[in-house]
């Protein structure tokens, strides 16, 4: 691994990382929920793995996290490209939740809030599948 993969590789960790707490769920929580194990998740979180897209797949499902845009994090995925599939596919409830937590302004407990009010929004009018 070159010391840029490994930079790269603590960036998706720490950006797990702070998804996973947004979301309010333990390392145990997280593994349950993709059948991965807590050691390996904290590795993971650690950046001292290179996780296959199908567990990035697992940690984007889990975490109401685009895939692409664990991708991007994994630098497996060009930012410009991944920006120009979102535009297509325009799901307009990932981009405000992508955009809540993308803001330095606020801090993890404010955005878990103003994400938790946003969803709960999303749910009644049946517009979430989620």
């Amino acid at each position: 691994m070159t010391d840029s993969w490994d930079v790269q590789m603590e960036v998706l960790g720490a950006f797990i990382r702070s998804q996973r707490k947004l979301a309010k769920l333990s390392l145990r929580q997280l593994a349950e929920l993709t059948s991965l194990s807590n050691p390996y998740l904290s590795q993971l979180e650690r950046g001292m793995h290179q996780p296959s897209v199908r567990v990035l797949k697992l940690i984007s499902g889990a975490l109401d996290v685009s895939a692409e845009r664990l991708l991007v994090q994994a630098g497996l995925l060009d930012p410009q490209l991944a920006d120009k599939a979102r535009a297509s596919a325009s799901a307009p409830p990932e981009s405000v939740q992508a955009a809540i937590g993308a803001d330095d302004r606020l801090d993890d407990e404010q955005k878990a809030a103003i994400l938790g009010v946003y969803r709960s929004m999303l749910r009644p009018g049946g517009d979430e599948s989620r």
